[in-house]
């Protein structure tokens, strides 16, 4: 394939001194990557694999990509619903195309060495566009991909009034995003959302037919109890996700609960959004009330550090280094 070299060794070593995962003091998921260089796509898999619940939380931008890197986070999602929010000031109603969606998440693969999980929403089509769509994603380094079976155009799961294709439809999809892996550790993940539209039986009935036709990772959204939970985790062949919202129609528990229930997966999907807009809000409104953000300094990474953040001390020592060619 074209485009960026999926296949590149990525290293994350002890040595970086940062607690590696999500939950920490876990020796089992350390031992994942110990003084070993690995694909993106098959530590991501690995975590998926292991005992232990991954916590992978969705991103804003790039900023927080390295952000959540630099605080210890293993994997993070680039999805639909901060990407609207983040390029466009808008809802997530299908209004992202796939090579916007897949330019958001290059940035985000650019800015961080941990795996990022990408969302491939209904596949943008029928199965020839799913087979574009996972090129696409395969290019951009993506270690993860997921679509679902929403009707186009698609909503926020925890969203009213959703509809979603037949299943035999959806399977055809799976089977076509399987076969167009040009990194067989991609990691393929299914979405239902029929739990909106005919129960929990039939989401359950899904699930299963999904990993059937090849899905590593099965996500059975907007459960609306912990009951429903149990029999998602219990009934599903394959390893189930999860996804924490604030506010949203499924209960919302520590990943230590979920790992309980049986979730091998727990996305953080809307808190890194919402915390930047309430405090953007803040300042915002603090702004145009006394016409200072004297008020905030305290609440705020200043000049020296911000750069540090963003990789600056780097740059400089790389530019030097080539200078010295020059005397």
């Amino acid at each position: 394939m074209g485009g960026r070299n999926v296949s590149r060794d990525r290293c994350i070593l002890p040595s970086r001194e940062r607690n590696l995962f999500s939950i920490t003091n876990y020796a089992a998921n350390l031992m994942l990557i110990q003084d070993e260089c690995m694909k993106n796509t098959t530590l991501l898999r690995n975590l998926i694999f292991n005992p232990e619940i991954l916590v992978i939380p969705v991103v804003h931008d790039p900023l927080c990509a390295k952000i959540a890197e630099q605080a210890g986070i293993v994997a993070i999602f680039s999805a639909g619903y901060a990407n609207s929010a983040a390029y466009l000031g808008k809802p997530d109603v299908s209004l992202m195309t796939l090579t916007e969606m897949v330019d958001c998440a290059s940035r985000i693969v650019d800015a961080v060495n941990i795996p990022v999980f990408a969302d491939g929403d209904t596949g943008y089509g029928n199965v020839t566009n799913v087979i574009r769509m996972v090129e696409l994603y395969e290019k951009a380094g993506v270690a993860g991909i997921f679509i679902e079976d929403q009707v186009f155009p698609k909503r926020c799961g925890h969203m009213e009034e959703k509809q979603v294709i037949p299943a035999e439809e959806m399977v055809a999809k799976i089977s076509s995003a399987v076969d167009a892996k040009n990194d067989t550790d991609l990691v393929i993940m299914a979405r239902t959302d029929a739990i909106a539209v005919h129960g929990i039986d039939e989401a359950i009935h899904r699930a299963n037919l999904y990993h059937e036709a090849g899905a590593d990772l099965l996500f059975v959204e907007a459960p609306r109890s912990i009951d429903q939970m149990q029999r998602i985790c219990s009934e599903v062949t394959g390893p189930t996700f999860a996804n924490n919202l604030p506010g949203g129609k499924s209960p919302f528990l520590t990943a230590r609960e979920l790992q309980d229930i049986g979730y091998a997966v727990v996305a953080d999907a809307t808190s890194c959004t919402y915390v930047i807009a309430q405090a953007v809000r803040e300042l915002f409104t603090e702004l145009a009330r006394t016409g200072s953000s004297a008020a905030f300094t305290d609440r705020m990474i200043l000049f020296d550090e911000f750069n540090r953040l963003v990789g600056l001390p780097e740059i400089r020592e790389r530019e030097r280094y080539y200078s010295s060619f020059c005397l």
